[in-house]
């Protein structure tokens, strides 16, 4: 199984790469200074969660398509918008770039929060790099095991059941309060820097339950350390195949698709864009890419700029629809 998901995720990467527009005029490209000194990969978020576990072997793949250091800069906080200014702040010449999730575009949904959607215009989209799903975990011994015993609980303790999420507005907080608003209960969310921490406190007993992109807690839940109740996706996920989807179990219906994406400063030149582009295409078929993919349940994309950033605008409005029925305030 995991070598047919290896191949499948393969050619969706060479599609992509034949795809790109820098694959059609490598000549001109090629002879450019550009890499020439050692390139920043932000991630906003602590290290250890999803998309950091993401970015370490994409940044190794980088290096290598683009012959050049490619060091990460873990920035969290405030639900990422810390590390995604400073992005943002950064002189669009390729060597400052990001990876992060639907997060970015989640927040600005929430009112009274400094949305992440607002410094859109300040980002240039280079391409989503990866879609996966959300899973929610509990510890062994908090009781909840399963879909059926998490809503047992949730209507129980009738809003004192303790979520968290790596941040107040992000598109895990905005996932969970979408499926309890479905299944009619209410729940008190716990807002953390990132998926790390979050994990610590489940696994610590803090936290009744908790709800991240689930790449954070392959490793815990193979374990025995944590306890997969159930992901997003509308099926079960390979890289955990005895956890169930909500849709089959308490939700039916009910489904998120998370991504993680590529972004620079706005105003990089096309020529660069094309460059990192196809430098982050290919850095999906490294071998450590493609062995961590099916490992921890990404699927690679590779999309085009203006394919992901139509894609953008999808999710924010997706996100809006959820806010306007929970009625999400700021924290």
């Amino acid at each position: 199984m995991k070598n047919t998901l290896a191949n499948l995720s393969r050619r969706r990467v060479l599609l992509a790469l034949a795809a790109s527009p820098f694959a059609a005029s490598t000549p001109a490209l090629a002879s450019a200074a550009y890499p020439n000194r050692p390139i920043r990969l932000v991630v906003p978020f602590p290290a250890g969660g999803g998309v950091d576990i993401f970015a370490r072997p994409l940044a190794l793949g980088l290096s290598d398509a683009l012959g050049v250091p490619v060091v990460i800069e873990n920035v969290g906080g405030a639900a990422s918008r810390i590390g995604t200014q400073r992005v943002v702040n950064a002189e669009p010449d390729g060597y400052t770039l990001m990876v992060t999730n639907d997060t970015l575009v989640a927040s600005d949904s929430v009112s009274g929060v400094a949305g992440l959607a607002r410094m859109l215009p300040q980002l240039q989209p280079v391409t989503m790099g990866i879609s996966s799903c959300n899973l929610f975990v509990s510890h062994p011994r908090s009781g909840i095991t399963d879909p059926a015993s998490y809503l047992e609980q949730l209507r129980a303790r009738d809003g004192g059941l303790t979520i968290g999420v790596p941040g107040w507005g992000t598109a895990h907080h905005l996932c969970s309060a979408a499926l309890n608003h479905r299944l009619g209960v209410t729940a008190e969310h716990v807002s953390y820097r990132g998926g790390a921490p979050l994990l610590a406190d489940v696994l610590n007993g803090t936290l009744n339950a908790g709800v991240v992109t689930m790449a954070a807690a392959v490793a815990h839940i193979q374990a025995g350390n944590l306890l997969g109740l159930a992901v997003t996706s509308e099926t079960r996920a390979p890289a955990l195949p005895d956890v169930p989807t909500l849709h089959e179990s308490i939700a039916p219906g009910y489904t998120h698709k998370t991504w993680q994406g590529v972004f620079a400063p706005a105003g990089l030149p096309d020529d660069l864009l094309q460059r990192v582009h196809a430098a982050v295409v290919q850095a999906l078929q490294h071998p450590k890419v493609q062995e961590m993919l099916p490992a921890q349940g990404f699927d690679a994309e590779g999309l085009p700029s203006t394919a992901f950033s139509a894609s953008l605008e999808a999710s924010l409005k997706n996100f809006e629809t959820v806010v306007q029925a929970t009625g999400i305030k700021a924290a």
